[in-house]
């Protein structure tokens, strides 16, 4: 046995962040997740993730819970053991770059809410997007884990990863982390990639895996035999699946051995039995499609925390029918757009993209996200691979492809739209204007404490004869009409209601501009009377966190408007008139 292989493993535990995201969409809240922090900050692990990633987004979009104060209470309770976050490079915890002004007091104000470990990546890889980040968290004295995201293609290759290795150590990274987040890393190449970063630099070095296709546990053991220092894990009940391994079964496995944890496995059996009882009041959102090995996904790569919420945007859409579509044609836009790693925002990006190409019909990109668009300008960085000149003019014709660091383009932001929030009576607390700056669709509602906090969906009991569910239906609740949508789930029953919007018509219309699916009007972009060529964008709908412009099917005049922004319509319904 090598002498690298003789090392303690230390463990960075993922249930308060990457578990809950992977399996339950993104939904664990507060409330249940401050006693279960009481817990785990008494058992020795070297960090725990619980912040970042799409927490953020959830908590204002769906749980009405306020993210910062999410994280000082976490770490009151969290006294003993290191907060981790995943930041996403220039994106932050959004699907966008944001000038360096916000990314500066992004950074600072985490860390003195209470983030002690940063882990810092970009979704394809390109250093220059991580770099502002990574110098404000130097500064703040926090430590700094540089980020490469591992995936297979034509173009990806260990010996590129090593290079990237090399350049995030000289900007002087405190730990490097291999995140894997789709489950693609085989044995071999666990083993070939950490030794390979071993024997260029001293530096800790981390593996972060997702059980997806089943390889993860594998894996493990060749990265434990490599020299690895840190192994991200998940308490079981929140494991597995699209969750990343055990972290129970981790210990036990390692107990004994050199590479012996120095976790207690009855300290371990408490926390356990506390994630049980969670997982049973979000048992309706668990769905076995993310709790299954899928070795598909070795195919089209899609990350736990997407293929969940994959789902769930899908049963929305009523198509759930079309996730084998949707998965064969992932592959086939990812090798469009140049190999990106498919891991927040490129996942959405591509699988939102893959969505659009499905449902929509006809020809491929005959609607594309104004995401797509702007990754193809070169506004998300360089894409690891080339994009054709083809697909290049098929979304966005003849516009020009920058070169330079996207965020070099963005003028800073934060003072102008902090004034703008003032001035709508939005803010409480600092914090609150990097919210409104992240969120500027969403975060209004929720500052003004109009969102409400989404019902957990109740698991069915077991009968013996499914009943008969309609699919939709009216009922009036104290004078006010309701439109309730029910949803069939597995062994779960999901039911969400909206106020009518009788003004939204459906069906027929001469001139009618339909949805295409449903979403929430995020902006208009014409005013009646307007005179229109075919192709001019009328309106965006944000569907499946993606903007998605709804275009004019020919030349004419906008004769009526029947949506304001912020309405929530379904696919049919008829938006406004083009005569």
């Amino acid at each position: 046995m090598c002498a690298a292989s003789k090392k303690k493993i230390a463990i960075t535990d993922t249930t308060l962040r990457d578990a809950h995201q992977s399996l339950i969409a993104t939904r664990l809240r507060t409330e249940d997740m401050l006693p279960l922090a009481r817990q785990i900050d008494c058992v020795g692990f070297f960090s725990v993730e619980a912040w970042g990633g799409a927490t953020f987004d959830s908590s204002i979009r769906f749980l009405s819970d306020d993210p910062w104060d999410r994280l000082r209470m976490l770490k009151e309770e969290l006294k003993r053991t290191p907060i981790q976050m995943l930041l996403r490079g220039q994106n932050l915890v959004g699907y966008r770059h944001y000038p360096d002004d916000v990314v500066d007091r992004f950074v600072e104000r985490s860390h003195a809410n209470g983030v002690d470990i940063f882990r810092v990546f970009d979704a394809l890889n390109d250093i220059r997007n991580m770099t502002r980040a990574m110098k404000r968290v130097k500064e703040t004295g926090a430590h700094l884990q540089g980020t490469i995201c591992y995936t297979t293609s034509p173009v990806h290759s260990n010996e590129r990863f090593v290079e990237m290795a090399k350049e995030l150590h000289s900007l002087e990274c405190d730990s490097l982390c291999i995140k894997d987040m789709a489950g693609l890393i085989m044995p071999g190449a666990a083993y070939d990639l950490i030794t390979g970063i071993k024997d260029e630099m001293d530096i800790l070095v981390d593996l972060h895996c997702h059980c997806t296709s089943g390889i993860a546990p594998m894996s493990y053991q060749a990265a434990i035999q490599a020299g690895v220092d840190i192994l991200d894990t998940a308490m079981s009940p929140f494991a597995m699946g699209t969750s990343q391994p055990p972290t129970e079964s981790v210990v036990a496995a390692v107990q004994g051995t050199p590479h012996d944890t120095g976790i207690d496995l009855h300290a371990l059996r408490d926390v356990r039995n506390s994630c049980m009882k969670i997982r049973e009041k979000y048992g309706g959102l668990l769905d076995p499609i993310s709790e299954r090995v899928d070795s598909d996904v070795l195919l089209y790569q899609l990350p736990g925390g997407m293929i969940s919420n994959l789902v769930s945007q899908l049963k929305e859409q009523d198509a759930l029918d079309k996730l084998n579509a949707v998965f064969e044609e992932i592959p086939r836009v990812r090798k469009d757009l140049g190999y990106p790693p498919l891991v927040t925002p490129t996942s959405q990006i591509v699988g939102t993209q893959a969505v659009f190409n499905v449902l929509i019909g006809g020809d491929r990109y005959r609607n594309v996200t104004n995401e797509v668009k702007d990754y193809v300008r070169g506004l998300y960085g360089k894409p690891p691979g080339p994009i054709s000149e083809e697909i290049r003019k098929l979304i966005i014709g003849d516009e020009p492809v920058i070169t330079v660091r996207p965020a070099d383009l963005l003028e800073p932001v934060y003072e102008k739209m902090k004034a703008q929030a003032l001035a709508d009576g939005l803010i409480r607390k600092e914090e609150d204007v990097l919210t409104y700056i992240l969120y500027p669709a969403i975060a209004p509602s929720f500052l003004k404490g109009e969102r409400k906090q989404e019902e957990i969906p109740v698991k069915k009991a077991q009968v013996s004869e499914a009943p008969q569910i309609p699919p939709s239906m009216e009922v009036e609740v104290d004078g006010e009409v309701f439109s309730v949508r029910i949803i069939s789930v597995g062994g779960s029953a999901v039911i969400s209601a909206a106020p009518v919007q009788e003004k939204i018509p459906r069906g027929d219309i001469q001139g009618g501009v339909k949805s295409n699916m449903q979403g929430m009007v995020l902006k208009i972009l014409v005013s009646r009377g307007a005179e229109v060529k075919k192709g001019t964008p009328l309106l965006v709908l944000e569907a499946m966190k993606m903007e998605n412009p709804i275009h004019s099917p020919v030349d004419g005049r906008v004769a009526d408007i029947f949506v304001d922004t912020g309405d929530t319509v379904q696919s049919g319904d008829v938006l406004l008139v083009v005569e």
